[in-house]
C-alpha cells in the first residue's frame, strides 16, 4: 500500500467512525444494519412512513411549513410506533432546505458518502396540470437545493417524486433561458429531464416512469412521475430495472397485506365512515363543527387501516365533517342525483346548478378516487352531499387510522400560497403504501452491495 492509498484509506476510515458517532447521538440507538435515508420537502411524512414500514431507518427531515413539520413530528419524531433516529445536532424543528446546507455545513460535511437514500420531491404547484403551470413560480427550481443536497450528502440511492406534469415543458421559460434556447435550436427542456441531466453529471444512473398509484393498493387514480438514481461507484454502470423489480414484487407485498390486484374503490376505503349511516357528534377540536364516527370494517382495505388502533374508540382522528349550509347541500344533492360520476361536471351542468366552481367530481363508489387535491370542494362524497373530510383524504392517500393530522383543517386566499393546512398535507403526501412497496424494492440494492443490512428480518427478504 503506498502513501496516497493508505491515506484515502485512513480518511474513508475516520469518516465512518465519525458518521457512526453521528448516528449514535441520535436519541434512539439506531440499528446500524438498517439503511439510512434522508427526508427532503418531507411534508408530513408520507414518504418517511412508508420507508420505515420497508425497514428504512430514517435519520432526520427537512421540512419548511411549521403546519406540515407538526404532524411529521408527532407522529414519526415523538410518536411510538415508527419513529427518526433524530441526531441531537439538529434542533426538532421546521428548517428551510434554501438555508440548511450553509447552517449545517460541518455536520454534513461529516456523513457525506455514509447515506443510503435520499428520498422527497420538491413543491409541485409550478408544474401542476391541476395549478397555473407558471415559469415564474419560484418553487419551481427549488431542485437545485434537492440536487444540491445530493451533491453534498453523496448519497448511493436517490428518490424523487413529482407530478406528471414535471415532464412536460412549461409554456414559456425564464428569458434568459429561452434566448439560449432560440439561438442553439433547441427546444425547452422539462423540468424532470434537466433534474436527470444534473444527476447524471453527479455520477448517478437515472431510472424514470410514470407510475399510477391506483396499481398498487391506493384507493386513488393518482400517477406521479417517479425518479430512482443509483451512484455509479456504488453500483457500477451496469444495474437492473427497479420499476420492473417493483412491478415483480406487487402481486406478493398487496397479498401480504390482505389486498388482491383488483383496484381499490373509493367505496371500499371510506364506507365505513359514512356519517349517514354511523352518526356523527360534537367535534373535540374545532367548535361548532361535527366528528363523524366509524362503523365496523368493510372490506380488507379498511382492516388493513385500522391496525394498531384502539377497537373501542369510534371517533377517527380528523373526521370533520365541513359544515355546509342548505343551500349548497340542496346543490350537492342535485349534482349527485344528475350528474355522471367519476367525471367533472360540465359548463352547462354548472350554469344549471348555479355554481362558479370550475372543478367537481361527484365520485364513483365503485372506481378509485380521482387525483386529490389541496382544494376539498373539488370532489364530492359518493353518496352523502357534502365533500370528503381530512380522515377520508388520508385513507384515500393510503395513511393508517393511527396517524393524525395537526393544525388548520384548511386555509384560504394569499395564505394558501404559505400555509400547509391538514388537508393541503394529506393532498401533496406521497402514499406510504406505495414508499414502503418501493422503500422494500430499495432496500434490497443496499443488501447487494452491504453484508451489514442483509441481517434484516423482513418478511419480503425473498420477495425480489
Amino acid at each position: 500500500m503506498n502513501l496516497v492509498t493508505f491515506i484515502v484509506w485512513c480518511k474513508n476510515l475516520l469518516f465512518a467512525i465519525l458518521f457512526v458517532r453521528v448516528l449514535v447521538e441520535g436519541e434512539n440507538n439506531v440499528e446500524l444494519k438498517r439503511p439510512v435515508y434522508i427526508d427532503l420537502f418531507a411534508g408530513c411524512g408520507g414518504i418517511s412512513l412508508g420507508l420505515m414500514n420497508a425497514g428504512w431507518q430514517g435519520f432526520f427531515a427537512i421540512e419548511k411549513s411549521p403546519m406540515a413539520f407538526e404532524t411529521l413530528k408527532y407522529n414519526l419524531i415523538d410518536g411510538n410506533k415508527v419513529h427518526y433516529n433524530w441526531p441531537k445536532w439538529l434542533s426538532k424543528e421546521p428548517h428551510d432546505i434554501c438555508k440548511f446546507r450553509v447552517r449545517f455545513w460541518r455536520q454534513l460535511k461529516t456523513i457525506s458518502g455514509q447515506i443510503d437514500l435520499i428520498a422527497g420531491g420538491p413543491p409541485c404547484q409550478g408544474y401542476s396540470f391541476a395549478g397555473k403551470r407558471s415559469s415564474d413560480d419560484e418553487r419551481n427550481e427549488l431542485f437545485k437545493k434537492y440536487i444540491g443536497m445530493v451533491k453534498c450528502l453523496s448519497p448511493k440511492i436517490i428518490f424523487f417524486e413529482n407530478v406528471e406534469g414535471i415532464t412536460v415543458p412549461i409554456g414559456k421559460e425564464k428569458k434568459n433561458e429561452l434566448n439560449k434556447r432560440k439561438k442553439s435550436g433547441k427546444k425547452p427542456l422539462p423540468y424532470s429531464q434537466k433534474i436527470e441531466n444534473s444527476l447524471k453529471r453527479l455520477g448517478y444512473n437515472v431510472f424514470t416512469a410514470l407510475v399510477n398509484f391506483s396499481e398498487y393498493g391506493i384507493p386513488q387514480s393518482r400517477t406521479r412521475f417517479i425518479l430512482i438514481g443509483f451512484d455509479i461507484k456504488s453500483f457500477g454502470n451496469v444495474i437492473d430495472n427497479p420499476f420492473e423489480k417493483l412491478r415483480s414484487l406487487r402481486d406478493n407485498f398487496l397479498k401480504e397485506k390482505g389486498l388482491t390486484l383488483e383496484k381499490i374503490s373509493i367505496k371500499d376505503a371510506i364506507s365505513d365512515l359514512e356519517s349517514i349511516r354511523f352518526g356523527k357528534v360534537p367535534s373535540q377540536d374545532s367548535k361548532g363543527f361535527y366528528h363523524g364516527l366509524k362503523g365496523q370494517a368493510e372490506s380488507a382495505f379498511q382492516k388493513l387501516m385500522r391496525e394498531d388502533i384502539d377497537v373501542g374508540n369510534r371517533v377517527p382522528d380528523s373526521h370533520r365533517l365541513v359544515n355546509h349550509t342548505q343551500e349548497i347541500i340542496q346543490r350537492f344533492s342535485l349534482i349527485l342525483s344528475k350528474c355522471k360520476k367519476g367525471v367533472q361536471i360540465n359548463s352547462e351542468e354548472r350554469m344549471r346548478y348555479d355554481t362558479k366552481k370550475h372543478c367537481i367530481v361527484p365520485a364513483d363508489e365503485l372506481e378509485p378516487s380521482p387525483t386529490l387535491t389541496s382544494l376539498p370542494d373539488d370532489l364530492l362524497h359518493y353518496n352523502e352531499p357534502r365533500v370528503l373530510t381530512v380522515r377520508e383524504y388520508a385513507r384515500l392517500q393510503s395513511f393508517p387510522d393511527w396517524f393524525e393530522f395537526k393544525n388548520n383543517y384548511t386555509t384560504g386566499g394569499k395564505r394558501r400560497k404559505i400555509e400547509c393546512p391538514r388537508y393541503t398535507q394529506v393532498a401533496n403526501a406521497v402514499p406510504p403504501l406505495f414508499a414502503e412497496i418501493l422503500g422494500q424494492v430499495l432496500i434490497k440494492y443496499i443488501e447487494q452491495i452491504n453484508c451489514n443490512y442483509c441481517e434484516f428480518d423482513r418478511q419480503t427478504s425473498n420477495s425480489i
